[in-house]
């Protein structure tokens, strides 16, 4: 994996905790959610605090996240927020982090300035030993407070300030006035700066979890359904009336088209279908080339394009189907009949605009694993997994790709994916636009429309 760390593709953006003080704040942290202590003066954290030197030194990379479905965190600074959440098991947990975070920036600001932030996504299961309790996993709320127990005192404090005013020898109970000061030492006076985070709870329609070989659970669409990437008759038997695994491609289709949760990248509006098709074909032949031996090293997209057209016949039918349709597109060609069943399907789709889009890219990504940049941006679990059995030379082409391509502009590649399209190889030019009655008349998604 040195590559993608050396380039910043993995483990990048991660916050570094040098100073000695940030370090004893962590360790008081650390101790206070798990009796343990690291001995390091130098590591750097995610999003929740997690760091991969310090899980090396526990020789535990579940230290703050027992179970699996509580993950805890350490907040040292409101930095954190654009840090990437390592050891994902749940796909909405560094949402959920990140929009804690914003929602509560000047308190945390505040009170890291002093202490870390200490606390818990608190789920309404402990373990999920089995699949059905994936179903009992409804609502995550979120618990913290400094180490001190700052937020505590401040309630507390709050409390007496108000029996104070309310009682009428207030003024006169040594005691009570007593236990204000005491406390005011701690949280400051909390009737000017009151020290409170927002109470926050977030539902758990549809996510994807890492259990059970990779789970996707959409309850909040009309038409509810568990995908899985392993085999579906170990998950034994659902809360729910429709369960696929990846062999089921025609459901699959049938799900996202009447649930409305992706369309042919062709059909976007304001997206240069034929630019992102022709991408994915380069990373088709790139994986080919991997299987038949093919030295990889320095090749730039031209090279891709010459081995494409010296091996046309040894290539997949991923590739000469993506071929037509840019040729469909491109040049008024014969439109190809690509129906569910066909191994270009899904590298014809993207996400819609719902809630459910960041899931269903994701899942799109791992019904088209050959498309690296997809995989990449949606499912890095995935890739990263992948990564490690690919050859050398194909290691070298995929990161020096990311690095060229991605990582310079990372905001305008995901765009031009999942939105508004840049072109991606020459200039821009204008292309014709595809009418939705065409597509619907003519177009392979006629195979499983609504009649």
């Amino acid at each position: 994996m040195h590559r993608l760390i050396q380039r910043g593709l993995m483990f990048g953006n991660l916050i570094e905790v040098a100073s000695p003080v940030l370090v004893e704040r962590y360790n008081r942290a650390l101790k206070h959610l798990t009796g343990k202590t690291t001995n390091l003066t130098d590591f750097h954290i995610d999003i929740s605090g997690y760091s991969p030197e310090v899980g090396d030194e526990l020789d535990d990379h579940l230290y703050l996240n027992h179970g699996g479905c509580n993950r805890q965190f350490i907040l040292l600074t409101t930095d954190q927020k654009s840090a990437p959440l390592l050891n994902i098991k749940f796909s909405t947990s560094r949402e959920i982090l990140r929009h804690f975070i914003e929602e509560n920036e000047p308190q945390l600001f505040a009170l890291t300035a002093r202490d870390a932030v200490a606390g818990e996504l608190v789920n309404s299961v402990f373990s999920v030993s089995e699949p059905s309790r994936l179903f009992d996993i409804r609502k995550v709320s979120i618990e913290a407070d400094t180490t001190e127990g700052t937020l505590r005192d401040a309630e507390k404090l709050g409390a007496l300030a108000d029996r104070f005013k309310q009682d009428e020898d207030g003024w006169f109970d040594d005691v009570l006035i007593a236990d204000m000061i005491t406390l005011a030492k701690r949280t400051g006076d909390v009737t000017r700066n009151p020290v409170t985070l927002k109470h926050m709870a977030f539902d758990q329609q549809d996510y994807w979890t890492s259990y059970f070989g990779g789970v996707y659970l959409f309850r909040g669409v009309a038409h509810p359904a568990v995908i899985t990437a392993g085999d579906k008759t170990d998950l034994g038997k659902l809360a729910i009336k429709y369960t696929f695994d990846f062999s089921d491609r025609n459901q699959i289709a049938k799900f996202l088209d009447y649930n409305d949760l992706a369309e042919p990248i062709v059909k976007a509006r304001s997206v240069d279908g034929s630019a992102i098709l022709r991408q994915k074909m380069d990373f088709i032949v790139v994986d080919a080339a991997q299987e038949a031996g093919v030295d990889l090293t320095d090749a730039t997209r031209s090279d891709i394009r010459r081995l494409a057209r010296n091996h046309a016949d040894a290539l997949p039918p991923e590739y000469h189907a993506l071929r037509q349709m840019v040729d469909w597109a491109d040049n008024n060609g014969k439109w190809p009949k690509v129906t569910s069943d066909h191994p270009a399907y899904f590298y014809t789709l993207r996400a819609t605009e719902t809630d459910q889009a960041d899931l269903v890219n994701m899942l799109l990504a791992e019904l088209a694993p050959k498309d690296i940049r997809q995989l990449f941006i949606c499912h890095k679990e995935l890739f990263y997994a992948l990564y490690g059995r690919w050859s050398e030379t194909k290691k070298s082409f995929v990161a020096d790709f990311l690095e060229r391509e991605y990582q310079v502009d990372k905001a305008g590649a995901r765009e031009a994916l999942f939105g508004f399209d840049e072109p991606l190889d020459m200039p821009r030019v204008s292309r014709r636009r595809v009418s939705d009655d065409m597509i619907a008349r003519v177009g392979p998604w006629g195979a499983i429309q609504r009649k």
